[in-house]
């Protein structure tokens, strides 16, 4: 008897809403986010809150009503059928590096902890697709200016208690917020940038009698957006 496989749905993801989400499942709904705030279907707003559900989401079920009313990506499912951007940029190429690392490995997260002390990112690193910082009585320091991004969208939850966590992107990429502050202070300094390409860095989280701080630093830019690297 022939086994029902589940028609996929307007995201191309196959219809079990009950099934886990994965790292590559999200990026699929964020590629389809991103082609609709270039074409001016969604508001840079709506685009900034469903990207922050996006990778909040567990289950392909969360995901799915996300873009209920968007068109799939290329007419067609997100992963196939759609052509290649005619000037690949570094972030395209989310392919899976040696010892598991890549979309569904560790390097697709990373937990800076900061705990009456200090800790820290900048310089020359390649940024995962999702950051936890986490600073109680301590500070953390996160500096995108002279990162590798790898890809298109990346999550930021920062959480400060009794302390502080402060962010640096570069000029040219896009910075949004969905975070709050209680007794405490959540400022991010939020554009968008001129290139629809360009990356997305949003920043989630709260503080509580601490500080979040994110804003791009001037004279600082990601170079080269569509050249492979």
């Amino acid at each position: 008897m022939p086994v029902a496989v589940p028609e996929p749905g307007p995201s191309g993801l196959p219809g079990a809403p009950g099934i886990r989400a994965s790292d590559a499942d999200r990026d699929r709904i964020a590629d389809i986010l991103r082609e609709a705030l270039a074409e001016g279907r969604l508001t840079a707003e709506e685009h900034g809150e469903r990207v922050g559900a996006v990778y909040e989401a567990r289950t392909l079920g969360e995901l799915e009503p996300l873009v209920r009313d968007l068109p799939r990506a290329g007419g067609g499912a997100p992963d196939a059928g759609r052509a290649a951007p005619a000037h690949p940029r570094p972030y395209d190429h989310d392919v899976a590096r040696p010892g598991g690392a890549g979309p569904e490995g560790p390097e697709s997260t990373e937990n800076l902890v900061a705990v009456f002390g200090g800790a820290g990112r900048k310089g020359r690193w390649r940024v995962p697709r999702r950051t936890n910082a986490f600073a109680l009585f301590g500070g953390v320091e996160i500096d995108l200016t002279e990162a590798v991004f790898e890809r298109r969208e990346i999550v930021i939850n920062a959480v400060a208690v009794f302390g502080g966590v402060d962010i640096k992107v570069p000029e040219n990429v896009t910075l949004r917020t969905t975070g709050g502050g209680v007794f405490g202070g959540f400022d991010v300094r939020t554009q968008e940038a001129p290139d629809p390409d360009a990356p997305v860095v949003s920043v989630t989280g709260f503080a509580f009698f601490g500080g979040v701080e994110a804003k791009p630093r001037r004279g600082k830019r990601l170079k080269n957006l569509r050249a492979a690297g």
